[in-house]
């Protein structure tokens, strides 16, 4: 017969034995929409998945590469998505649309695009651009990009002649078809013109009279701010980066295991330029930075009118 305490006994280890067969609860799913295919430019959000980041902030994330570049934000506006990756430039013509979107984080925390030209061909400097053809992909803001270079050298966009090249911006420059290119990246671009055996010259918009701006950021519907996956989305993000800039090595292994046709050449060096422009802190947000290039998107007529910057960035709750 058992006696009180040892009915007790047992009906507290019945309960722990219980308890430990108790399913964990289930981790968050959240959908994050990709800007282009798989490469170095998302490292943070690769490495954030494989090293188990997101699993440690209870979060089950998928990451999806688009079919249509274009259309990630407009698919988190509709919401069939939770976040996208997308730019600042294009934030400001998103609200523009109407879009409820909110920037939310940031991945590239400095400009990549460039204008780009080749070392042994005539252009030394910008100015050298007068009378010569400069090849482009979108038109918009690389019209403004290009014609603030061109102000900044004592040029009008009339001196040059802008050539449609569509995405083939590197074999166009290598190809002798244009003089220069821009919205060339200079993490990818530069790399591709070397192995295609030619050297290339780049110029920087941020050092020509452009306002510094974040490439890449993180977009969200403006009414699921107070989601608190966002957050820790973010921080999950953060202690990916920091894996990344402290074990560079092993994070690429990391990457090119989850991504092996991304091991080759191109995609090595682009790993090693891209490294030290992500942002440390993703949440952080720069006000004044925003507001200067808001400002300047109204000035190039992209926008009709600059909005406050809590409007289209704001902190979250």
């Amino acid at each position: 017969m058992f006696t009180p305490a040892t009915l007790k006994t047992l009906a507290a280890g019945a309960l722990a034995l219980a308890l430990s067969f108790t399913p964990a609860a289930a981790a968050d799913k959240l959908t994050v929409l990709l800007d282009w295919y798989v490469n170095p430019d998302h490292a943070p959000l690769v490495i954030a998945k494989e090293k188990g980041f997101f699993t440690a902030h209870d979060l089950d994330v998928e990451l999806v590469p688009p079919a249509d570049p274009s259309a990630p934000p407009r698919l988190v506006a509709a919401g069939q998505a939770d976040i996208a990756v997308s730019y600042q430039p294009n934030l400001y013509l998103s609200v523009k649309e109407g879009l409820p979107l909110a920037r939310i984080g940031t991945l590239v925390s400095t400009p990549l695009t460039a204008l780009v030209a080749l070392k042994d061909g005539p252009i030394k400097s910008i100015a050298d651009l007068k009378g010569k053809t400069v090849g482009y992909s979108v038109a918009g803001l690389e019209d403004a990009l290009l014609g603030t270079m061109l102000a900044d050298a004592g040029l009008k966009p009339s001196d040059v002649t802008m050539v449609n090249v569509n995405f083939a911006l590197s074999p166009a420059l290598v190809a002798g078809k244009v003089d220069a290119v821009i919205g060339a990246y200079r993490n990818f671009e530069l790399t591709q013109i070397r192995l295609a055996g030619k050297e290339p010259v780049a110029f920087f918009p941020e050092e020509h009279g452009v306002p510094v701006f974040d490439e890449l950021i993180y977009v969200a519907h403006k009414d699921k701010l107070g989601d608190p996956r966002l957050k820790r989305f973010l921080a999950a993000v953060e202690d990916a980066t920091i894996y990344i800039l402290n074990h560079p090595d092993d994070a690429w292994a990391v990457f090119v295991k989850a991504n092996p046709k991304l091991d080759d050449e191109l995609n090595r060096t682009a790993w090693n330029d891209t490294l030290r422009r992500f942002a440390h802190a993703p949440a952080a947000l720069d006000s004044a930075r925003y507001a200067r290039f808001g400002t300047f998107m109204k000035q190039h007529g992209l926008i009709d009118t600059v909005e406050p910057v809590a409007t289209y960035a704001p902190v979250l709750p």
